[in-house]
């Protein structure tokens, strides 16, 4: 298919955001018709190439066409429109407008031949117009926030195509659906792609590129590596060009010859096998029974032994990161029990889940885990204020104190505890919010993506105060679809659409457990809900 006839054509892009090199000369074709899939692992350079592909970034080289016309110039919204669209996993409709004035929003006076006023019975006219000529069988008059999830998502499309677009992105649109409403969106892709409509399809689920997509593509480290016919591509070549043949199998963090983070089992060291006393399995740190909770994921069984530090692995809406909320108090589950050393947990309840031991470093720093205007100092010692004066009243001095121990044992960069932690980089930001959650010495750490956002350095820095949390004889969970992240895990769990299909004790390689959680196989790990 040449360049001409292509609904988008991309050659030699190149996105540079200051040292960061996004894409390093990829190139994408989609044909008119086609569901075409973009795989990569997380930084792999999809999210940039949506961004050059909708508009929204100006490409420092190569070249974009749609049907073999140069892409539009940068800034010019009405010609990117009438060209391509996005469907994101987060919905973009207005939750308070009606269907029909989503549809139409912006373009009232369009829709009204050029008229100042709304004739609201000729606009809902026409949005079951333009709703029927696509098939999508929705109220107009509806409010947007009364549909459901993929009802919203076809919305969005029939508003794209309605500007004129004949390619339509769609970025994790599975990811809040069940296995029905999955069936039913691909059902009406297909009945679009008959029209002619092509769809670049991003997902983490590679069964559903197999079920949906007729070519793939796969990025790695923001280059392109293959584009390949899904039907003649098995599904162990296309792990292993997402992960690479250079990378790392999955030997534990701790096992590592040399580490200086590799346990002891000398006399005043805990053994990372969780061994009881008399040689046997030690009583589980951190257990969970039956828990479930509805829509997120099915009942899970876990038990955190000390010494051990236990992975939950998934992509996104595996259900893994409400497994770790959940674990921490910050979602109420339906059915099941939290225990922290034989302690009952009450459910939804972060302060009890602290009073029994449970510490938590979130997934958002920002938004969940610091207060960015005031000090190292107060963000450190947030969940110890009764321990830092008498009859409830904060001293200044045991504030300074008991952080500046944080910031020793952390060795967090920074002029002194009352820096704002706004000043801090990345990495030594994460410190103060891992210092927050070890600063009650929690028996169990609960650590979501702990390493987003932050240097390599301070990646191995914030795994291995993990890993020591572990070794002193607590619990840890990391819940990340990172591998890196995984590899200081002593056991994984993987994660898919809200159940555990993999668990992997020792010994998985990369492409293993990518595919785990991809939903393709748990071909080494052993199957259950149980762990």
């Amino acid at each position: 298919m040449t360049a001409q006839h292509a609904a988008v054509h991309a050659e030699g892009v190149v996105k540079r955001f200051g040292p960061t090199v996004a894409l390093a000369g990829v190139q994408l074709t989609v044909r008119p018709g086609e569901s075409h899939a973009l795989v990569g692992r997380n930084g792999a350079g999809k999210s940039t190439l949506v961004g050059v592909l909708t508009g929204l970034h100006r490409p420092d080289a190569g070249r974009v066409t749609f049907g073999g016309e140069p892409a539009p110039a940068f800034g010019d919204l009405p010609a990117w429109r009438a060209r391509v669209a996005c469907v994101y996993q987060k919905s973009m409709v207005v939750p308070d407008l009606t269907v029909a004035e989503n549809l139409f929003l912006g373009r009232f006076e369009e829709e009204n031949g050029g008229r100042r006023w709304i004739r609201w019975p000729r606009l809902r006219e026409r949005a079951s117009e333009l709703l029927a000529e696509y098939g999508v069988q929705v109220d107009p008059a509806a409010r947007a926030k009364d549909l459901s999830v993929e009802h919203r998502q076809f919305v969005e499309i029939a508003r794209a195509l309605s500007f004129g677009a004949r390619l339509i992105i769609l970025d994790e649109p599975t990811a809040q659906l069940d296995a029905a409403g999955i069936q039913r969106l691909f059902d009406k892709l297909r009945e679009l792609q008959a029209q002619g409509v092509a769809f670049l399809f991003i997902s983490h689920h590679l069964q559903e590129v197999y079920e949906l997509c007729s070519t793939v593509t796969v990025y790695r480290d923001a280059r392109h590596v293959l584009t390949a016919s899904v039907a003649g591509l098995p599904k162990e070549e296309l792990v292993e060009a997402m992960t690479g043949e250079a990378v790392a199998g999955a030997s534990s963090w701790h096992a590592v010859a040399g580490s200086a983070l590799a346990p002891r089992t000398a006399a005043g060291m805990t053994d990372v096998t969780g061994s009881g006393e008399n040689g046997g399995p030690a009583e589980p740190v951190l257990r969970a029974e039956g828990l479930t909770l509805d829509g997120a994921f099915d009942p899970i069984d876990l038990a955190v032994r000390p010494g051990e530090v236990v992975g939950l692995a998934g992509a996104t809406a595996s259900g893994n990161t409400a497994l770790g909320e959940t674990l921490v108090g910050l979602r109420k589950p339906t059915a099941g029990r939290i225990a922290v050393r034989g302690r009952t947990v009450r459910p939804g309840s972060v302060p009890d889940a602290l009073d029994a031991g449970i510490g938590y470093v979130p997934e958002d720093r920002h938004r969940q885990g610091l207060v960015l205007d005031r000090s190292v100092a107060e963000n450190a010692t947030l969940t110890v204020t009764d321990q830092l004066g008498p009859y409830g009243i904060v001293l200044p001095s045991k504030t300074r104190e008991f952080a500046q121990s944080m910031i020793n044992a952390l060795d967090i960069k920074t002029s002194g505890p009352g820096q704002p932690v706004s000043g801090l980089s990345g990495g030594n930001q994460q410190k103060v919010v891992i210092a927050r959650a070890l600063a009650r010495r929690p028996s169990a750490l609960v650590a979501i993506r702990p390493t987003a956002g932050v240097d390599v350095k301070s990646k191995d820095a914030l795994l291995g105060v993990v890993r020591q949390v572990a070794d002193a004889g607590s619990a840890g969970v990391i819940v990340s679809d990172e591998l890196d992240d995984l590899r200081v895990c002593d056991r994984v769990l993987a994660l898919f659409h809200g159940r555990v299909i993999a668990t992997f004790d020792s010994g998985w390689t990369d492409r293993e457990l990518v595919a785990a959680m991809e939903g393709i196989s748990a071909a080494h790990g052993d199957e259950g809900a149980s762990a």
